[in-house]
């Protein structure tokens, strides 16, 4: 990589491992939710879904707003609102005020991956690296995040938890806004024009909008659209409650450290999380070498037949269930930068920001209603009927990747 790619890799790692960070420690606390406010999975899921889903409302807007004044600033705001939103979660005294500052939190996380993905597709040359390296960032927040937690948990309140780990927002703003590096890069030495992201007088162009959508549409870019609502379904649903899936697992009862209860469930789930590190970065270098549909429709193929294995492998035996959960890690993670890389090669460069909020308005947006899924299956069925379902949603993901190759 140049420097451009390294500074705009360095860039987004912090910020896309500071999302994360907040995004999957949640599940860790819903488990203790659960019992502080006395409500049911359904009841939590569903407040969860509302701000989870936010992500994916905002993101639409946020990468139009990409597309016209550039990323930095939109990534500095997300990081500075996801640290506050996070912070007020430690506040709230009950389930209705607990939603209100998830929604808070959702919201400021809305803006950061369509910036911060049109930010790596106009500004990078070698553009699967930096995705793969973007990726990594991610999981680092993603793994070492809730395993701060999940440590912090067993010394101390989880309010007291989660005002420490609002504190690292600051320092990535800080070291992230001193980072430079030139925004269109990629897109200048491709010979495209390059956008402007200045301040305009002319305020956002509805009709340009619509019909750059519509042209955006038109395309495979609708199939791939339709792939990525079906996966964050399933990351969604399988993330949000397998904490508390896991500890449901006689092998995995609580036990006492130094007088306080420990939780195994909270570090096989970041255990996962942390093979997801390599994952991603798998995920975004083979995407440089082979088609990426076919990247894409292997993992997809691997998570509809893990989720169908994942609790019988329980009754095998501890090794091959841990082994079941990292292959689960490394294949729901290396997903993420084939299907980035996907939207990109099916939306024009000058729409990278619009593509991008289309795609995580599907991801995280749509996909939030995997929580509320979840929640719903395990309060009135069971984990099996929850991840048998889960299954069949990344079938049918495949499927359609299987249309884009023969169609499109």
């Amino acid at each position: 990589m140049n420097g451009n790619d390294r500074s705009i890799a360095g860039f987004t790692m912090l910020a896309h491992g500071t999302f994360h960070t907040y995004e999957l420690s949640i599940p860790l606390f819903i488990v203790i939710w659960l019992d502080v406010f006395d409500v049911s999975a359904f009841v939590l899921g569903v407040v969860v879904s509302v701000g989870y889903g936010l992500i994916g409302v905002g993101a639409l807007p946020s990468g139009v707003l990409a597309d016209q004044y550039g990323s930095r600033r939109l990534i500095v705001a997300a990081v500075v609102g996801m640290g506050g939103g996070f912070f007020l979660l430690a506040l709230a005294p009950n389930v209705y005020t607990l939603c209100g500052a998830i929604v808070v939190w959702g919201a400021a996380a809305s803006i950061y991956h369509p910036a911060g993905l049109s930010l790596i597709s106009r500004g990078a040359e070698e553009r699967g690296t930096v995705f793969a390296y973007h990726g990594v960032g991610g999981n680092v927040g993603t793994a070492f995040g809730p395993l701060l937690a999940a440590l912090l948990l067993v010394f101390f309140d989880w309010r007291i938890v989660i005002v420490a780990l609002a504190i690292p927002a600051v320092v990535v703003v800080a070291v992230g806004s001193a980072i430079e590096f030139d925004e269109t890069a990629a897109t200048a030495a491709d010979g495209g024009e390059r956008p402007d992201t200045h301040d305009s007088d002319d305020g956002f162009d509805l009709g340009g909008i619509v019909a750059d959508s519509r042209l955006l549409f038109t395309t495979g870019f609708a199939l791939a659209f339709v792939i990525v609502m079906l996966y964050g379904t399933y990351y969604r649903g399988l993330l949000t409650f397998m904490p508390d899936m896991i500890a449901n697992l006689p092998q995995f009862s609580t036990y006492t450290v130094m007088g306080q209860a420990a939780e195994p469930a909270q570090y096989i789930y970041t255990g996962l999380l942390m093979v997801g590190i390599l994952g991603q970065y798998a995920g975004g270098r083979i995407t440089d070498h082979i088609r990426t549909e076919y990247a894409l429709l292997a993992t997809l193929t691997s998570l509809a037949v893990l989720a169908v294995v994942f609790l019988p492998a329980a009754g095998w035996g501890v090794v091959p269930f841990l082994t079941v959960c990292a292959i689960l890690g490394f294949c729901l993670y290396a997903t993420a930068p084939i299907y980035q890389v996907v939207i990109a090669e099916y939306a024009a460069e000058d729409v990278h920001g619009l593509s991008y909020g289309f795609t995580y308005l599907g991801m995280f947006g749509v996909g939030a209603g995997g929580a509320a899924l979840a929640g719903a299956l395990l309060t009135y069925f069971s984990a099996a009927v929850l991840l048998g379902t889960l299954g069949a949603i990344a079938l049918l993901a495949a499927g359609l990747v299987v249309v884009v190759l023969e169609f499109v």
